[in-house]
């Protein structure tokens, strides 16, 4: 038994004394106040009806920051209002690169001028890839699996079909992920480039970067890595683990915002021999010279294209710092013990129902969300949506428990899990709706 499972197996009332306990004595729990609408769920022992959404989809998309709301606004009416166009002078045209750092010393284990901000995950993958197989034209092939987010086999398989390469799949499970063992056995001296995802978006497994990388690596092909599910949440050591390329989002654990712009790394010692398809003038090495030929920037500048979202990439620089502050390690530490809490109500409200687990049990193995299984769970998931109660849903079946460490707390993660277990009882009992719940 782990600490958790006797203070579920006692009642419902223990579970949510344990989720109390646990908050007072969070070290991040003090962060917590600093997101939009939490802002009097700092005591853990204050009304827990607050606050009125119970929200388990962080990894989707991250709640917004009080001291973002402030930034924007006093962009909109300072930088931009009163500087105008002179603001591209005073910090605008660097503001991709310097973000991209401290995002990379934050989360990403990457040293100072491999990370930037650009364009959406869809579009810097597109031109880190296509850089990536252009510059080892004798190889022909392109390494994936069969569960990975839909954007990256969708753009993987654009990219082959312009290149005339050949896509090697990996089967891999929609409760798992690739291992080492699985990245050996395909790939050969015709792969170019493989490409995986850090933490799978549908199980949440946990991929092993360094020992994937270096399989890789013994076969002379590149590295690409998606970290939209790991940024901000799980420890990231680009530098340390020899990784060649990666990408991810901004909006989930990072809380940049709907469509807030992507980043992406480029290790140092490649960035003079790729050349990115998309050139634009922000990725030239003379900005304004608007000269009749392009000339690529040096450094990381030469993987951007059009002008940056200055606007959309405002709000990340309050979670960049945070994390910075606290430690990714620290950020890691919290979201294992929400996981592992959740795992144990799981498997006592719900597992007794039919649901499966479809998530790792190992935390080693487990990212920073939990997915179930179900029959019924697009309708629980429908229902609870309904009574602001907000986790997402992933097809067939599964249910997704996003729990973004330094927004939410364990009465939260509490809170949802009874309010799933609810839903589907009463949906079971053919009694669609939501009960009341101990501590909604």
């Amino acid at each position: 038994m782990t600490q958790h499972d006797t203070s579920v197996a006692e009642g419902l009332d223990a579970p949510l004394a344990f989720a109390r306990r646990m908050d007072r004595i969070d070290g991040l729990g003090h962060y917590r106040r600093r997101f939009v609408g939490l802002e009097g769920t700092a005591d853990p022992d204050a009304d827990p009806a607050a606050p009125s959404i119970v929200y388990l989809d962080g990894n989707s998309l991250g709640r917004p920051t009080i001291a973002s709301v402030a930034r924007i606004t006093e962009f909109l009416g300072g930088a931009w209002g009163t500087r105008l166009i002179r603001g591209w002078d005073d910090e605008w045209m660097d503001l991709p690169l310097t973000i991209g750092d401290a995002l990379g010393t934050a989360a990403l284990g990457a040293a100072p001028g491999q990370v930037y901000i650009g364009d959406s995950t869809t579009v810097t993958l597109y031109k880190l890839a296509r850089a990536a197989v252009d510059s080892l034209p004798a190889r022909s092939e392109i390494v994936l699996d069969t569960d990975n987010f839909p954007t990256d086999r969708y753009v993987l398989a654009g990219i082959a079909a312009e290149r005339g390469l050949t896509l090697r799949w990996i089967e891999s499970s929609t409760t798992g992920g690739v291992t080492v063992d699985q990245v050996r056995a395909v790939v050969g001296p015709q792969t170019a480039l493989v490409v995986l995802s850090h933490v799978a978006y549908r199980s949440g497994y946990l991929a092993d970067v360094p020992a994937i990388t270096a399989a890789v690596h013994d076969a002379g092909a590149l590295m690409l890595w998606d970290l939209c599910h790991s940024a901000g949440s799980v420890p990231v050591n680009l530098d340390l683990d020899g990784v060649d390329l990666a990408v991810g989002c901004s909006y989930k654990y990072l809380n940049g915002g709907p469509g807030a712009p992507a980043f992406g790394y480029v290790r140092a010692e490649l960035q003079p021999d790729l050349s990115q398809p998309i050139q634009g003038w922000m990725g030239a090495a003379d900005v304004f010279a608007m000269g009749p030929e392009y000339v690529p920037a040096t450094g990381i500048r030469r993987f951007m294209s059009g002008t940056p979202a200055i606007v959309g990439m405002l709000a990340m620089q309050d979670t960049i710092a945070m994390i910075d502050e606290v430690g990714i390690d620290a950020v890691r530490a919290k979201s294992v013990a929400l996981t592992e809490f959740a795992l144990e109500l799981v498997d006592a409200w719900l597992v007794p129902m039919g649901v499966t687990v479809a998530s790792p049990r190992e935390h080693t193995h487990r990212g920073g969300h939990l997915t179930v299984n179900h029959p019924a769970m697009r309708q629980v998931t429908r229902i609870l949506w309904e009574h602001d109660v907000i986790p997402d849903f992933r097809a067939p079946e599964g249910l997704r428990i996003g729990l973004s460490p330094l927004s939410t707390s364990f009465v939260e993660t509490y809170q949802g899990v009874a309010a799933v277990r609810d839903v589907l009882r009463g949906i079971l009992l053919g009694q669609a709706g939501l009960a009341p719940v101990a501590g909604l």
